[in-house]
């Protein structure tokens, strides 16, 4: 089953080795396109060789994540790549409809999660583990997931929400910095060495939006506070206060240029993250004022003055040990107590003198300590204060970005934890640390390996299981029960006697020796034991074992910072006699001590419970080479590494495994649509899956119901495959393996592609469909409204053109009558003007012979312009018009000439007759032919008292009497 799940076919193994030779060699020759795999389960075969390889090839291309099926591997690259974590990338992944099918990336994981709590109908918490040696890029990996959501799940409408959102996201971002220049520290194998472990958690709504988060530190070093390494640094805050600090505050501070401290080492190395200003102005947006951090500052100058406090051996051991008579030494007891506001006597006293309480009665016995005793009891003070201001920075930080408990629904987690270690000299720190990162690996490998083959065992499917690496003896070794190493170490506190590191080893080996995670070194001459870790054996020193793990604070000095007067420290040190510390135990009820060891073992496993409760995602972390230095890749070290995190198995499992479990009801919800592509549901011998590839009994009624369901959807899996390679998509064109479990149906990535394909080709269809009814019904709508528009329109128009032609006819009729009224009256008028006329031309006629030359040619003119001033005052055109000239010319018998050369005076300005019957119709003659007038025809010579001009209008005289009486009929 192995040699299939790996692509190869059965045979014997001499052929089945000869043909992974052959495959490996045919890999490896073509290294040019291994840069180009952002899949490790692509790798064909899988072994540690091919993908050491492949990660170097891709990191020698700045290639620096890649994907291991379930989990992503990280590479440091030791450079700044500013544009592969620029705010337009993380929109750019936030907006992918696939992001999985873009590079691979952190922010590919950070979108991963925020889509599994943003989609699901109930959401699930999620939680990334970040988990690596020390130095592989752990703490940058969790800065940048924290920038990512910061920039993705803040997106409000509204301002006012606007300017909330950008608060929180600046304090969670503050944060940072701000824990790293008190928690991180140089060590050989990092500069910015996280030196405890923290769980961040990113709190959001029910709108998906970030509205706070919460900090938990777990076991902060604070013995690096006092002691140092060879080659390693205090915590980075001593080196920016001391680098940082303008000309005032070191005076304020007595930290003078150039002074030595003997707990700030290597104070020449200058690190990037030595910024002192970032960290004031972080630990402002926190709301940490500047008298604040000046008192912050201050306290943490005098620990560095009482850490040059060095005391002489005492030949007397009844007297206390004094200081070392040198200047620097009084001066730093003096200045150590005025910056941590204490009496100076009172803070030797405390340091070189023990207070014993002994008896029923509680008598106070007080014993001067000897020299080693008072340098501890100095580096407690140290330690104590340290512990102490580091929990109330992140409790400060806490109420600064922390959000109610009603206004957040869900949260993303970001474990952050010491990377495996192993130095020369390991002590309890480093067995806490290899300790936590054990159990870490055991969860892993529950999840994803383990969890996995049991769950395909459970559901009835054939799986061939791989040996993985499984860390559980070893963890026996340490919190087994009943003995272990931590059960011996608490013992050795709570016995009443001086502990021994010879004695602790002796125990140790003797009780554990049937373990196989335990070695041993004779040829060591210190007192250690060694523990087989999955990343590796660790040898530990049994010398401080048992001290480091009481971690004792005498009550005197808890007593001393009570009295302090600086007000930060009267802040950490509360006077309230309430509180009963665990050093101060009243007589007989004494409880047994709280060890180090014992409350790292109980934090770690309400880490694990957190864990557990949601859905994890993991980042390994890899260090290409132990100098830091860019485009170097050692093979040896990073082949350790991949040994143990166990990335090989993963691999494996994950490739030929089947990642995506769906219940069946899931399932049927999500695919049942596929059953329109398939119109024939029963099943038939060519399908791919037959009825016998479900599960032959259903433990509910629910699934017997279900099972036919699932059988249709199986039966278009042929249908999909040929619309997949009819479209091309040969990857999506292989049969895909898919099975159906008990209660489940596995699948491999490909399925799941081709699955949703189909389903995205079916609600196409659906969507065209509906598309298709709804434009039909809106154009017969659009139909109906533009009949009836037009059915109004006509209507309107008809109406109109009624009104409107309804009105012509009334004006068409009212002018006719009123033209018709107008004619009949002007006739009437020119009949009587007719009349009058001749009836004066008769009176006139016997006298005319005794009128005067003068008279005559008076009247000749008259009767002669009588129709020019006819015309020129009825006629409608103005003077100078031609008609109007040629009138003028014919009446006045003027030559032919230029009309411009003569000017004419119209009828209307002078005297004379007019009449206003005679309209020109037409042209005018004068003829004598028959003629109705009087004596028109007896002097053929012209006579004074003729008339000329008359003759048409006098014929028209019987028309126009005639038109006149029918009009009176009519009238009548």
């Amino acid at each position: 089953m192995l040699q299939q799940v790996n692509g190869h076919n059965p045979g014997s193994d001499g052929q089945a080795r000869e043909y992974l030779r052959e495959d490996l060699q045919e890999f490896l020759g073509g290294e040019v396109l291994l840069y180009k795999l952002d899949d490790l389960t692509r790798v064909n075969p899988v072994t540690l060789e091919t993908v050491l390889r492949c990660l170097q090839a891709r990191y020698m291309a700045d290639t620096f994540y890649t994907n291991a099926g379930c989990t992503l591997v990280a590479l440091n690259p030791f450079k700044p790549v500013p544009q592969l974590y620029s705010p337009e990338l993380m929109r750019e992944y936030h907006a992918a409809p696939q992001p999985q099918k873009l590079k691979p990336h952190v922010f590919t994981v950070g979108e991963q999660t925020y889509r599994n709590v943003k989609s699901l109908i109930e959401p699930v918490n999620q939680s990334i583990v970040v988990s690596g040696e020390s130095g592989a890029g752990k703490t940058w990996t969790s800065r940048c997931l924290m920038k990512f959501y910061a920039v993705v799940a803040t997106s409000p409408a509204s301002w006012e929400s606007h300017k909330i959102a950008e608060r929180i996201e600046q304090r969670i971002l503050n944060s940072n910095p701000v824990m790293e220049a008190f928690g991180n520290a140089c060590t050989l194998r990092n500069n910015n060495s996280s030196r405890f472990g923290k769980f961040i958690q990113l709190q959001l709504n029910r709108a998906q939006q970030m509205t706070g988060a919460a900090v938990q530190t777990y076991l902060l070093e604070k013995t690096r506070v006092a002691c140092q390494a060879s080659s390693e640094r205090n915590f980075h805050i001593f080196y920016q206060i001391c680098k940082g600090a303008s000309e005032d505050e070191r005076l304020q501070w007595h930290l003078p240029e150039g002074a030595a401290f003997s707990w700030l080492p290597n104070p020449e190395r200058s690190l990037e993250e030595d910024c002192f200003e970032v960290t004031r102005e972080a630990m402002l947006h926190l709301g940490i004022d500047t008298p604040t951090q000046n008192n912050i500052f201050k306290v943490l100058a005098g620990l560095l003055h009482l850490g040059n406090i060095q005391f002489a051996a005492s030949e007397d051991e009844a007297q206390p040990c004094q200081p070392m008579d040198d200047a620097k030494c009084e001066d730093s007891v003096r200045t150590a107590a005025s910056l941590l506001g204490l009496p100076e006597d009172v803070l030797l006293e405390m340091v070189q003198i023990r207070t014993i309480r002994a008896g029923r009665q509680q008598q106070v016995f007080r014993k001067p300590c000897a020299r080693a005793e008072c340098d501890t009891r100095r580096d407690c003070l140290a330690k104590l204060i340290y512990a102490r201001l580091f929990d109330w920075l992140v409790s400060v930080i806490n109420s600064s970005i922390c959000a109610d408990t009603d206004s957040w629904t869900t949260f993303i987690g970001l474990l952050d934890v010491y990377g495996f270690e192993s130095f020369p000299d390991n002590s309890l720190e480093q067995l806490c640390i290899n300790y936590a990162n054990e159990k870490l690996q055991q969860h892993f490998v529950a999840h994803y390996l383990r969890a996995q083959q049991e769950e395909y065992a459970v559901e009835g499917l054939e799986w061939s299981f791989i040996n993985y690496q499984d860390n559980q003896p070893c963890l026996d070794l340490i919190e087994g029960s009943p003995i272990s190493i931590c059960s011996l170490i608490n013992e050795e506190c709570r016995l009443n006697r001086p502990s021994s590191a010879a004695q602790l080893q002796t125990r140790i080996e003797t009780a554990l020796a049937g373990s196989p995670c335990l070695g041993h070194n004779k040829l060591s001459r210190e007192p250690s034991f060694i523990v087989v870790h999955y990343a590796g054996p660790v040898r530990y020193h049994t010398a401080g074992l048992v001290e480091k793990n009481k971690d004792p604070i005498p009550p005197e000095l808890t007593r001393l910072l009570q009295q302090s007067q600086d007000p930060l420290l009267m802040g950490l040190f509360p006077t309230n006699p309430k509180e009963k510390t665990q050093e101060e135990p009243p007589g007989q009820s004494r409880a047994p001590v709280l060890t180090v060891v014992s409350k790292f073992k109980a934090s770690l496993e309400q880490l694990l419970q957190v864990l557990h409760s949601t859905t994890p995602h993991y980042i390994r972390c890899i260090k290409p080479n132990s100098q830091g230095q860019a485009q170097t890749f050692l093979q040896e070290e990073v082949l350790s590494q991949l040994e143990a995190c166990g990335l090989v198995e993963t691999i494996h499992i994950s490739a030929a495994g089947f990642p995506i479990r769906v219940s069946h009801r899931n399932f049927v919800e999500r695919y049942k649509l596929l059953r329109r592509l398939h119109p024939c549901t029963s099943s038939g011998p060519d399908s791919p899956y037959p009825a016998k590839g479900l599960p032959e009994w259903c433990p509910h009624s629910e699934e017997a119901t279900l099972e036919p369901l699932i059988q249709d959807i199986l039966h278009t899996l042929p249908v999909l495959t040929q619309a997949a390679a009819i479209t091309g998509d040969s990857a999506e064109a292989m049969p895909a393996p898919m099975h159906c479990g008990r209660t489940k149906v596995f699948m491999t990535d490909s399925m799941l592609e081709l699955l949703e394909c189909g389903r995205a080709r079916v609600l196409e269809q659906c969507a065209r469909c509906i598309q298709g009814g709804w434009r039909r019904h809106r154009h017969r709508e659009q139909e109906r409204q533009w009949r009836a528009v037009m059915l109004i329109q006509a209507a309107i128009r008809s109406w109109l053109t009624r009104k409107h032609i309804q009105r012509l006819h009334a004006a068409a009729t009212v002018i006719k009558r009123a033209w018709q009224k107008w004619r009949i009256r002007m006739a009437c008028l020119a009949a009587k003007e007719l009349d009058g006329v001749e009836e004066k031309h008769f009176s006139q006629a016997p006298c005319s012979l005794s009128t005067s030359p003068l008279q005559t040619r008076l009247l000749e003119a008259i009767i002669r312009l009588w129709p020019l001033g006819l015309v020129l005052a009825n006629t409608a055109m103005g003077v100078g018009s031609f008609q109007r000239k040629l009138v003028v010319w014919a009446c006045l018998q003027l030559p032919r000439g230029s009309p411009s050369s003569y000017t004419v005076q119209t009828a209307q300005d002078q005297a004379g007759v007019t009449s206003i019957r005679a309209l020109p119709q037409g042209s005018i003659k004068f003829h004598c032919r028959k003629s109705p007038l009087r004596y028109a025809d007896i002097c053929p010579e012209p006579s004074p008292y003729s008339i000329t001009g008359f003759n048409q209008i006098l014929l028209e005289r019987h028309r126009l009497i005639h038109v006149t009486s029918s009009a009176f009929t009519g009238l009548g």
